[in-house]
C-alpha cells in the first residue's frame, strides 16, 4: 500500500520522489505534497498537465495518496478499502497523518544542492563515475549466491 501511494502521489504530482532543495530546506516528495495538504494548497503540487482535469478527483487522489503513505502502517488502508476509496466517492475519507519517511532539513545555504547528492569516484582504471544520491554500507557483507 505505502508503494501504491508513492506511486498515486508521483503521478499526480508529475515529479519522482527524489529530494528538492526549498530555500533553505531539503524536502523529498512525500515532504513536499505533506507540506501543501496542511496549508491547503495542493493545486500547487498538480502536474500542470492534469490541472484541467476534475480538481476534486485529483485532491481525491492526493488525499488517498497521503493516507496509504502514513508513518504507522496500521494506519494505513488496504488495497481493497484504496479501492473501494478510489472507485466511489460517497465513503468518506479519513484525515491522513504525517507520511513515513517524512524528510525535511535545514542545512547551510553554501552548501549546493547538487554537492549533497552527487558524488565522483576514481576507479582503478583511472576513470570516473558519478553517483547520485547513493551510499555505502560498510557495515554489512552481503554474499550473492544463485537459487
Amino acid at each position: 500500500v505505502f508503494s501504491f501511494g508513492v506511486l498515486v502521489l508521483e503521478i499526480v504530482s508529475g515529479q519522482r520522489w527524489n529530494c528538492f532543495r526549498n530555500g533553505e530546506t531539503i524536502e523529498d516528495l512525500l515532504a513536499i505534497v505533506w507540506r501543501n495538504w496542511r496549508e491547503g494548497t495542493v493545486s500547487n503540487i498538480m502536474d500542470p498537465s492534469l490541472r484541467d482535469g476534475p480538481r476534486t478527483e485529483m485532491q481525491r487522489c492526493i488525499h488517498i495518496g497521503l493516507l496509504c503513505v502514513q508513518e504507522h502502517a496500521a494506519n494505513r488502508p488496504n488495497m481493497v478499502s484504496v479501492l473501494l476509496m478510489l472507485n466511489s466517492f460517497s465513503i468518506s475519507l479519513p484525515v491522513p497523518s504525517q507520511p513515513a519517511l517524512y524528510m525535511q532539513s535545514n542545512m547551510d545555504s553554501s552548501v549546493p544542492f547538487s554537492a549533497m547528492n552527487n558524488s565522483r569516484e576514481t576507479r582503478p582504471d583511472g576513470s570516473e563515475s558519478k553517483s547520485l544520491g547513493g551510499s555505502i554500507n560498510e557495515a554489512s557483507i552481503t554474499d550473492v549466491y544463485p537459487r
